[in-house]
This record gives C-alpha cells, structure tokens and sequence, in this order.
C-alpha cells in the first residue's frame, strides 16, 4: 500500500542527496581552481627563487627514488640549450621548455609546467596535477561529509514532521469511520489546514447528500408499506366477499371488484417502481438531445386507446417541431409526458378533450398539456407534488404519485413546473418549461 509519508520521505531525502552531490561537485571544481593558482603562484616563486650561478653536472637516476606523485621537478638550461640540472632524471617530462605555463602529458600522468628565462639560465619546475586534484578531493569531501551526516538526522525530523503534518487526516478517517447510516452529521471544518478543509468540506457535502437520500428512501419506504395496505386489505376483503357468495350475480360483483381491487394495486405498483427508478440520487443516466415531439407522438401513441376508450379527443400541436429539442434523458421524459396525459385522460369526463402543446422560444422548450376535466383547487396546487397527497377534490382516485414522479424528473432536468385553468373552457393546464436548449 502506497502511503504519502514514505513517499515524502523518499523523495526529499533524494532530493536532498542529489543536492549534497551537486554541492560536493561545485565545492571539488572550486576548490580545484585555487588550488590551481595557488600552486601556479608557487611554481612562479620557485623558479624565481633558484640561483643563476653554474650548476655541476646532472645527477644519475637512482632507481630507488620514491614515486614522483608529489615531488616538484625542476630543470635548468643555458642559453646554448645545455641542460645544467635535472632534479629527477628518471622522469619523462620533455628536455625543452617552453615559456610560460603549460600542461604536459606523459607516461607518469598529467604536470604543470612553468619555465622562465632567469638572466643566463632557462628554469622549468613542474608538478602532478593528480596533487592538486587529490587536494581539492579531500576539501570537498571533508566538507560534505558533515552535510552527508546530516541525512539520516535529517530523515527522522522529516518522518515526524510528515507525521504530525498528516494527523489531521487520521483525525478525518477516524472521525468518517464513526459514521453510521443513523449518524451521518457532518465532520468538523475548524482548526485544519488549509489543503484538508476542500476535503473535508466535499466529505460534510457527500454526508449530507446520503443523508437526505437515506431519509428519502425511509420516507418513501414508510409511505409505500402504508399506502400498499389499503388495495391489499381491500383485495383481502374481496377475496373474503368472493367465497361468501351464494348466488352466480354476488360472484360475479365480487370478482368484478376484486379485479378492480388488484388494476389499482397494480397500477400503485408501478407508480411505485417508476418513482423509485426517477429518484434524483439512483437515475444518473447520461443527458443527451432529445427531440420533445417524437416523445409526444411515442406517449399519445401509448395512450390512444385509452383515450378512445372514453371517447377523449387526444391530439398535439406545436410551433416549430425541429426547434423543440432539450438536453435530457429520454425514457425519464417519455415517463413525466404519459403520466402528465394519463392524470388529464383519467380525469376528463367523457366525451372531454386532452391536447399536448410543444413550443420552442428564446432559448427555451415548453410541454403543456391541457384538458377540459374538472381541475385542482387552488389550496391543493402547492401539495399536489408530494407523495401519495390526493387532496380533497375530485381528483382523488388516483395514487397520489402521479404528479411526484414529474416533479422528480423535471428537478433533474431543471425544469419549472406551473399549473394554470383552462381559459375559457373549465380544465387544469401543466407546463413544464425546460432552459437552455
């Protein structure tokens, strides 16, 4: 399991590494170059300091020298080119000089070579440049060493601080942990850092979301289990009624009532399940363009025989039918448009008339549907939204769950519902108006 603390820790620690490293190269480089002036000053100050007098003759090698890494070689001319001194014979450096500083390569490695015309003589003094560089290693070293001490003083430190800096999130974590689906109020936002309140702010937006999900599931389960034992103690009742019956025309009425009993029951079933498949937290289906008037000719369609059933003139008319188009999902508008024309044909009398109106204007769609039956009161248009409300009107038969089940789907699409009368005829008009197209 990946935890941010070690991940912290590595990469600081390695980042500090690389940092001592660089400053171990520049301190090296550095340190070279001094030494490099200093050792070219103190080539100078050695060939100036040699007297001009004659010199014997040049000594014989000696094989039992000790290696030359850290000897100074000097050579002496005349000016016929003589060579009057040679400090260590058995070296390789070139038997010419050549005024000035100068860097030779030979068998024995890399020197640094100074000669000068001093009055009769030609003087040359040379030095391994691996002195130098062991020089400016050692500085360099000895310099990052304290640095590299440091590290594992410094990895402690770290471990801690990361530690310390993160126990606002155990806190979180444990606090989210006591969370029950009983208990779901929201996390404290005082006192923390800066980076942890967005997290925990989304953290109390989430709770809060579940909590009213959960609280909307309870109600909707509490509702349900009371409103499913009416049709199912009056279908019981029937059932009784049924096997009472001692003639063929009690029969007969007993059933005709008991399957009347279970269409309602069936029919609050449904309601049931439609409501629950549109509730704003469990339908998360992607949006898409939907085309309002192929949606209005799928829900007539479905309902014409209803409607001929009761002789109800169904029609739909619209402005401009290729304009009328709204960002949604079209099973949920094809389910708010045929419960909005099932409460009109429902509830218009025989004979009556339902038409679906689709309009397109500034930048808005509009569904209306309107009918001539006998409407909802005014004390009951701010309720009639709620679950399993009926009123007190004529419009009581239904299950209450109708109208619900629109309200739901127009929130998710951010519609706005409104409820008007029929002018002049006696009726109820729905519109729901959709923005930006």
């Amino acid at each position: 399991m990946k935890s941010i603390r070690h991940r912290l820790l590595l990469w600081l620690l390695s980042g500090l590494l690389l940092a001592v490293a660089a400053a171990g190269v520049r301190i090296y480089y550095q340190t070279l170059a001094e030494a490099n002036e200093l050792f070219d000053y103190h080539l100078k100050q050695m060939a100036a300091s040699l007297p001009s007098d004659a010199f014997g003759p040049v000594p014989p090698a000696r094989l039992d020298e000790h290696p030359l890494e850290d000897e100074l070689i000097v050579q002496i001319w005349d000016r016929s080119g003589v060579q009057l001194y040679f400090s260590h014979p058995e070296s390789h450096l070139p038997q010419r000089a050549e005024v000035g500083f100068s860097t030779v390569s030979t068998p024995a490695g890399r020197w640094r070579v100074y000669s000068v015309l001093e009055r009769n003589n030609v003087v040359q003094v040379a030095q391994p440049i691996s002195l130098r560089q062991e020089l400016a290693a050692g500085m360099a070293l000895r310099a990052t060493i304290p640095l590299l001490l440091l590290i594992p003083v410094l990895g402690v430190l770290i471990w801690f601080t990361v530690g310390r800096g993160l126990r606002p999130l155990n806190q979180i974590a444990s606090a989210v942990g006591e969370r029950t689906p009983s208990s779901l109020h929201a996390l404290p936002e005082q006192d923390l850092p800066a980076e942890v309140r967005p997290v925990v702010h989304a953290l109390n937006d989430l709770l809060a979301r579940l909590a009213r999900a959960m609280e909307s599931q309870r109600t909707f389960v509490a509702d349900a289990a009371h409103e499913l034992r009416t049709p199912l103690t009056a279908v019981q009742l029937q059932i009784q009624l049924a096997e009472r019956a001692n003639t063929d025309s009690e029969r007969k009425a007993a059933f005709m009532e008991l399957s009347q009993g279970l269409s309602r029951a069936s029919h609050l079933v449904q309601q049931l399940l439609t409501l629950a498949r549109q509730e704003p937290d469990v339908a998360d289906r992607p949006l898409a363009t939907v085309d309002l008037p192929a949606v209005a000719r799928l829900v007539l369609a479905e309902h014409a025989a209803l409607a001929a059933e009761k002789n109800i003139d169904l029609g739909i008319g619209h402005e401009d039918a290729a304009m009328v188009n709204v960002k949604g999902d079209f099973e949920a508008l094809r389910v708010m448009l045929g419960n909005l024309v099932d409460n009109a044909i429902r509830y218009t009398p025989r004979g009556g008339t339902v038409d679906v109106a689709l309009r397109a204007r500034d930048g808005t769609a509009e569904v209306e549907v309107s009918d001539t039956g006998p409407g909802i009161p005014n004390q009951d248009r701010e309720r009639v939204f709620d679950r399993f409300y009926r009123g007190e009107g004529p419009r009581t038969e239904g299950s209450g769950l109708g109208l619900a089940i629109v309200k739901n789907i127009a929130d998710r699409h951010g519609a706005v519902i409104a409820l008007g009368n029929c002018s002049p005829e006696p009726g109820l008009r729905v519109s729901v108006s959709f923005p930006n197209r």
